[in-house]
């Protein structure tokens, strides 16, 4: 019984952490697009996709705070969302959005400093781009978003589930910078929010992407034992087997499917191009959850991918 209720403490202690952690990174993320939005976006005139660039685009005409604007625009859209989405999704996507207006309408009633370098937007929109993709990567990361556009293409989703995600949002996102042409009077200014737009694109990935770099192998032989020993004892992985059939031939063959490491792809080559017989292919892994490698101290056989 003791142990039953040492074990449920440990649990709640370990949510609590949990819930703890993300309510910092989401303070950390909704400042970070509070700063970029007034130091860089803003005195640069030009509009970032998304509901960043409606309420840019209402202070630059009417002098209304964009701040205001868009808490103003996030009411009804959390509303929406909260009988649309799921709960732990629209929690954290409504703290992010409140906090990141209040946080930029802080910023503009301090009067705080903004970067006004006419001459460098090019500059200033890939820099702004990386900023703005760490705060999405970070609440993506969360199993969450920073909310706006995020939440209307979630329920568009939900109604035409066919559709990719980012197919929709790419389409709400560039209507919005195009339209920025009728505010800006200007093309450069277009040209500026896809670099931006791009730019936010890769840091969000990379973000998401697991920081560890490997490379998945698939090999089609006849004698998966003539290569077990290398992978096992040279390269310290070891490997899935399917059985497989060629498709011409017939003849029945062996997959061996293997993860390693990127400096192991020049030793793996090595071992491959030894046997003449031996088909592979290979690409980089996207993200490696998991210890996909023996500890030097482990008995083999007992960590596998």
């Amino acid at each position: 019984m003791k142990a039953i209720i040492l074990n449920s403490k440990s649990k709640e202690l370990s949510q609590s952490k949990r819930v703890v952690k993300k309510i910092i990174l989401t303070v950390f993320s909704s400042f970070i697009s509070a700063f970029t939005l007034h130091v860089l976006v803003i005195p640069a005139d030009f509009a970032p996709g998304g509901i960043d660039g409606i309420a840019t685009m209402v202070q630059k005409v009417t002098g209304f705070s964009a701040g205001w604007t868009s808490l103003i625009i996030y009411i009804p859209l959390t509303i929406l969302g909260w009988f649309a989405l799921k709960r732990h999704y629209i929690i954290f996507a409504t703290v992010n959005m409140i906090l990141s207006s209040l946080f930029l309408v802080f910023l503009q009633e301090i009067d705080f400093y903004q970067l006004y370098a006419p001459d460098e937007k090019l500059l200033i929109a890939i820099v702004s781009g990386a900023l703005l993709g760490l705060r999405t990567g970070v609440m993506l990361k969360m199993r969450s978003s920073t909310g706006g556009i995020d939440i209307i293409t979630s329920i568009i989703q939900k109604k035409k589930p066919y559709v990719p995600f980012e197919v929709i949002q790419n389409i709400i996102c560039c209507t919005i910078i195009l339209f920025s042409f009728f505010v800006y009077h200007d093309v450069l200014c277009i040209l500026v929010s896809f670099v931006q737009r791009f730019v936010f694109g890769k840091a969000a990935e990379f973000l998401l992407k697991d920081t560890r770099n490997a490379v998945e192998f698939k090999i089609v032989t006849k004698d998966p034992e003539r290569i077990k020993s290398r992978i096992i004892n040279e390269l310290k992985h070891s490997a899935t087997v399917l059985e497989s059939k060629g498709l011409y031939s017939g003849d029945g063959n062996a997959l061996v499917i293997t993860v390693v490491n990127m400096r192991q792809v020049p030793e793996f080559l090595e071992l491959i191009n030894e046997d003449k017989s031996i088909f592979a292919y290979y690409s980089e892994a996207k993200g490696v959850k998991g210890n996909f490698r023996w500890r030097l101290d482990e008995p083999r056989g007992e960590q596998q991918i």
